[in-house]
């Protein structure tokens, strides 16, 4: 199982409320943390996040097949409002393909740029739930695994709160997403 010191979380350059005198005082005394106790640390969801993307606590093939988990947990919020556009939903199959090592860089880069074109034609909603959707499975398709999986969970969160914002209810709220996500990756490291 993978670990993170302190010196790895450094050099990645957390942001400003993470001086290297948070950090420590975060790994109280131990020397270098799992993955798992990364997550149990009690800050904001999206700080652990960083962690996992920025200090390699995943291969490349958990990062993308997070990143295409974060996705399909938001693509109904698409589905709802656009039925018969299929282009995230098979953004999204390809990416879990091309994580297994059953799709080729250039039908990653083709289910990436419709997935992308769908988020463009979606923008004029004000950055709707299905724009965020949307963008979601495109970021899932993304070559780099890492930014993949942080986009499509930033987006994935984002479109849970827009929907819930427009909605006020029957939907998940961002904080509901982020525990989903959580959830997701403790699956994934056990």
């Amino acid at each position: 199982m993978k670990k993170v010191t302190i010196d790895q979380i450094m050099e990645q350059k957390p942001c400003e409320e993470y001086p290297r005198e948070r950090v420590e005082e975060l790994f109280s005394g131990r020397e270098e943390l799992t993955a798992m106790e990364v997550l149990d640390l009690e800050i904001p969801f999206l700080d652990r996040l960083w962690v996992f993307v920025e200090c390699g606590l995943l291969s490349g093939k958990d990062l993308r097949l997070f990143a295409c988990d974060c996705a399909e947990s938001v693509l109904p919020l698409f589905e709802r409002k656009h039925p018969d556009d299929r282009r995230p939903r098979e953004a999204i199959s390809v990416a879990r393909r091309y994580a297994m090592g059953e799709a080729t860089k250039e039908e990653l880069s083709a289910a990436y740029a419709a997935a992308w074109s769908t988020a463009h034609a979606t923008w004029s909603s004000a950055r709707s739930a299905a724009w965020y959707a949307a963008w979601s499975a495109a970021w899932s398709a993304r070559s780099a695994a890492r930014y993949a999986a942080w986009s499509a969970a930033v987006a994935a969160w984002s479109a849970a709160a827009s929907y819930a914002a427009s909605y006020a209810a029957g939907g998940c709220t961002g904080e509901e997403e982020q525990k989903k996500q959580e959830e997701m990756l403790r699956k994934i490291i056990k």
